[in-house]
């Protein structure tokens, strides 16, 4: 896929009205007077969904959700111009002109604040465009997998999943249920026909799909990047892949036009975010991201990733001040003389996701951070080489890219906002972070590591322990376990430590010493404990400073 990373200079400079070679403007209005809507009255212009959120988060609506002035977008369009977007939160609206009298007309009107070109030419959409994935499909795919997602059949999907402990959740019966997830990207090719999305399609898990490029309102014939993305979240062919949330439901919000690259795309993004959070979305995936353009004149620099210029990062950090989780890639520019993260990843309120393979190791394709401003970035890293993908024809291959290493997460992160609904954005992001393999020494490749939801849903069931750091804690889960017994160990201090697993007569059957880091996680996992007897365990963990005892249950 064409790269899809970038960031402007200032947010209304470089406004040229003499030329007009490019034929789309984002045009800054200048307020929102004379609006039928009103603050106490959100349901107006917002969904419920999008009111609990705020409700529950104690976000205030504020004069950012109201929508553009109507007599404004008529006046505009009274010269000819013709408004094809509008952004909320920017209080601004993309137009297509066909010739400079019109852009002059715009620029004339008392309310227009400024003009910025963004797109030289209007291209229409085609079908053909893109190259297809192999192979046709003779009849849609009738098969229902829901009854098949009990027995947890990951296939070779389940290094992705097992990595960052995503199935601990869905075992405990987390598998996205009732959470909303806004897919941001370039296209959704046969996710109406492709197998792999049959449980989603059938259970009726897409809600929606929105084209923010030609609004035409169709996506399923535009690109497969999408696709991929996701299917390792709501991609369900047992054996094969499984995807991170099953059972999440899901817009498919099309953005992106890989036939060419302007800052139309980052408006776009914002277009895109700004619906999903009006329809109550709980996280956005997006596996885009600008560095540079087709016009060298709206490139970003590594100094404007600082957060604060780029229109997509701001629409990004936007969005999670209205309570959305934002995940976002890093970008696949490791290897090349960039090698920086892009927009919107920079910003700082954006979960950037790094990419690693199935031995943990840093993918070298997978951009690295710090944002100019000194940000960790990444944040966290997820499988993104050899990552399980549909192939768009009923099966999968191995893809790379921290396109597919985002919604892993993503994915996951909608079944520990299931788990914690009460949680707000921030809290659960945190202990994602807090969960992580490195979290006491984050670097510029992968953040603060990788991840372990088991050990986020501890900190977030039990939040005195991710504050009390002078407390040793032991918990297994989950706990009645049926197959493998795993437990996690958080130590107040560097010191050794010593694991017994003893029967209910007091018969050790397993021991081993290991080393508890300074205010640090470890998640341990006993040897062949798929093979214990039905029947009552004691964990036992002693340090110097402290011994701990847990009843364990195997069914």
């Amino acid at each position: 896929m064409k790269k899809v990373l970038t960031c402007f200079l200032s947010f209304w400079a470089m406004c040229s009205i003499a030329q007009v070679s490019p034929s789309k403007y984002w045009i800054k209005l200048a307020d929102k007077n004379n609006t039928p809507y009103t603050l106490s009255n959100p349901q107006g212009f917002l969904t419920q969904r999008a009111v609990n959120r705020r409700l529950l988060q104690n976000i205030p609506v504020d004069s950012t959700d109201l929508p553009i002035n109507a007599l404004y977008i008529s006046a505009i369009n009274a010269t000819g111009a013709q408004v094809i977007n509008n952004s909320k939160w920017f209080n601004s609206v993309t137009i297509l002109i066909a010739n400079a009298s019109q852009l002059t007309a715009v620029q004339a009107l008392p309310f227009v604040v400024s003009s910025q070109p963004v797109f030289k030419k209007y291209k229409t959409k085609t079908s053909d465009k893109f190259d297809p994935l192999p192979g046709v499909f003779a009849k849609q795919s009738i098969i229902n997998r829901e009854n098949d997602l009990h027995a947890l059949n990951y296939g070779n999907s389940f290094s992705q999943i097992n990595m960052i402990g995503a199935n601990y959740l869905h075992v405990a019966g987390y598998q996205g249920q009732g959470v909303v997830i806004a897919v941001i990207d370039a296209g959704f090719l046969n996710v109406n026909v492709d197998p792999v999305f049959d449980s989603i399609r059938l259970n009726n898990q897409i809600l929606g799909v929105r084209d923010f490029v030609t609004g035409d309102g169709s996506v399923y014939e535009d690109y497969y990047h999408g696709s991929a993305v996701l299917s390792t979240m709501g991609g369900n062919l047992p054996g094969q892949l499984i995807g991170t949330a099953p059972k999440a439901n899901y817009w498919l919000l099309r953005s992106e036009d890989v036939g060419s690259e302007y800052l139309i795309e980052e408006v776009n993004w914002v277009i895109a975010a700004e619906f999903a959070d009006s329809v109550g979305a709980d996280i956005i995936n997006s596996s885009l991201g600008y560095t540079t353009f087709d016009d060298a004149n709206q490139n970003h620099t590594y100094a404007q990733m600082d957060g604060n210029v780029a229109i997509a990062t701001i629409g990004a950090d936007k969005a999670a001040s209205k309570g959305i989780i934002v995940v976002n890639s890093a970008g696949n520019e490791g290897g090349t003389l960039w090698h920086y993260i892009g927009v919107p990843a920079d910003g700082d309120s954006v979960f950037t996701i790094g990419a690693v393979d199935a031995n943990r190791i840093r993918a070298g394709f997978s951009s690295t951070g710090p944002s100019y401003d000194g940000q960790i970035k990444p944040n966290v890293a997820a499988q993104g080489a050899g990552t399980i993908i549909t192939d768009g024809v009923g099966g999968t291959f191995s893809g790379n890219g921290t396109s597919f290493s985002a919604p892993v997460i993503s994915g996951a992160t909608a079944c520990l906002v299931q788990a914690f609904p009460l949680k707000t954005n921030m809290e659960i992001l945190d202990a994602i972070q807090r969960s992580c393999d490195h979290y006491n020494s984050p670097d510029s490749l992968t953040g603060y590591g990788i991840p372990n939801y088991s050990i986020a849903s501890l900190l977030l069931s039990q939040p005195e322990y991710a504050k009390k750091k002078s407390i040793s804690f032991l918990d297994v889960f989950p706990n009645p376990f049926v197959s493998e017994l795993d437990f996690v160990y958080y130590s107040a201090k560097s010191e050794l430590i010593q694991i017994t697993l003893n029967d209910i007569t007091g018969r050790i059957l397993y021991t081993e010493s290991a080393k508890g880091y300074n205010d640090g996680y470890m998640k341990i996992r006993i040897p062949n404990s798929s093979e214990l007897p039905v029947g009552m365990y004691f964990l036992k963990l002693s340090s110097p400073s402290t011994t701990i005892i847990k009843k364990v249950i195997k069914n």
